[in-house]
């Protein structure tokens, strides 16, 4: 067995093992472990939810159910909660990111007074034409990004412009200018691995008070999937 192959197996294996719907649960374990971007009793609003690993992770770092909180998944495909590692604290919403708008989100948290921790590891569906695929990644993740800090106004001298602009219609149409992630909160999205992504980063260390990028060890070794860990909205 190759040692890609063998890795890619041992957390397939060990998702099914530990009740997980998806190996895709260790890269969040992962980002937690070293980041511990939900806290107990924590507000966190999942993108692109499906298959419900996330969900699962995000409320197994709830703690208990005394200390409340909420997980709410949204996805373009309807998914139930899965039965291991979650409770009454998760529930999901049938929709597609790219339409929803700032206000219908924040009224899906506790109050309408927002999330503290915003998760997208929303991806396109694979076509093989690399730009395609990259353009579409960049796009989702624009939309998480004005999801969480509201309009993005780009300074034209900003060394992050060029690659704001290029994707700014990604955030239309939304008048509303604020955004639904708390102040302070945390934000997680998936990219696949472009030059687009360092123009990302930058914007985001503007927003937030410490920005990572992490491959997962969870990730195949065939995937261009990298992770940005936005923590600490400003």
């Amino acid at each position: 067995m190759s040692g890609a192959t063998g890795t890619a197996d041992f957390f397939y294996r060990e998702a099914l093992r530990l009740g997980y719907v998806a190996r895709s649960a260790f890269k969040l374990i992962q980002i937690q472990k070293q980041h511990k971007i939900i806290t107990p009793g924590a507000a966190v609003l999942d993108l692109g939810c499906a298959p419900g690993a996330w969900l699962q992770v995000a409320c197994q770092n709830l703690g208990p159910l005394e200390k409340g909180g909420v997980v709410v998944g949204v996805d373009v495909k309807k998914v139930k909660v899965p039965s291991a590692h979650c409770d009454s604290r998760v529930r999901t919403v049938c929709a597609n990111v790219m339409a929803l708008m700032k206000q219908q989100a924040r009224a899906m948290s506790p109050q309408e007074r927002g999330f503290s921790v915003i998760l997208s590891d929303m991806c396109p569906v694979v076509s093989g034409i690399t730009t395609k695929d990259e353009a579409i990644s960049c796009e989702l993740s624009m939309r998480a990004i004005s999801l969480a800090v509201g309009k993005i106004k780009v300074r034209e001298s900003a060394d992050y412009s060029e690659t704001m602009e290029k994707f700014q219609s990604s955030t239309d149409p939304d008048p509303d200018e604020d955004g639904v992630l708390r102040r302070g909160g945390n934000l997680v999205i998936k990219f696949l691995e472009n030059e687009d992504v360092p123009g990302f980063t930058k914007f985001c260390k503007l927003k937030f008070k410490k920005v990572t990028l992490l491959r997962p060890k969870a990730t195949r070794s065939s995937s261009r999937e990298i992770y940005l860990i936005c923590e600490g909205l400003r």
